[in-house]
């Protein structure tokens, strides 16, 4: 406590027996006692009414967001039913018998991705002695 130990609150008591005298030393000591007892219900008192004052501020804050969360939860989704659209795929002669739709992805020229078959591995290189 306040790194006063045993020697010092002797050293404090007896100057405050020489400077006070006999008499008057137990009448300090009760109005200390009764001092530091009201200070802690003060303490106290103050402690209750803050920790009021932030539920009375916190209830609020609650519901708000409470109502914030229920207001953007997003429903789940829901299946949508398949459109009505034809069977086939109707047929253009300007793309040369390409369906509608593929005039755009496949009119730049021919594919450039590589075939299914082909490998290339950029890490590996091959020597022509073998080794």
């Amino acid at each position: 406590m306040f790194g006063i130990g045993l020697p010092e609150l002797l050293v404090v008591a007896v100057v405050a027996l020489l400077v006070l005298g006999p008499a008057r030393l137990p009448e300090l000591a009760r109005s200390l006692g009764k001092g530091l007892a009201e200070f802690r219900r003060a303490s106290a008192d103050l402690r209750s009414t803050i920790m009021d004052a932030t539920q009375d501020a916190r209830e609020p804050l609650e519901e708000m967001q409470r109502e914030l969360r229920e207001a953007t939860k997003v429903p789940p989704a829901t299946p949508r039913p398949p459109a009505s659209a034809p069977s086939q795929p109707a047929v253009s002669e300007e793309t040369g018998g390409a369906p509608e739709g593929a005039a755009a992805v496949g009119a730049a020229g021919p594919s450039t991705e590589p075939k299914p078959d082909a490998h290339v591995d950029a890490n590996v290189s091959e020597k022509p002695d073998g080794g």
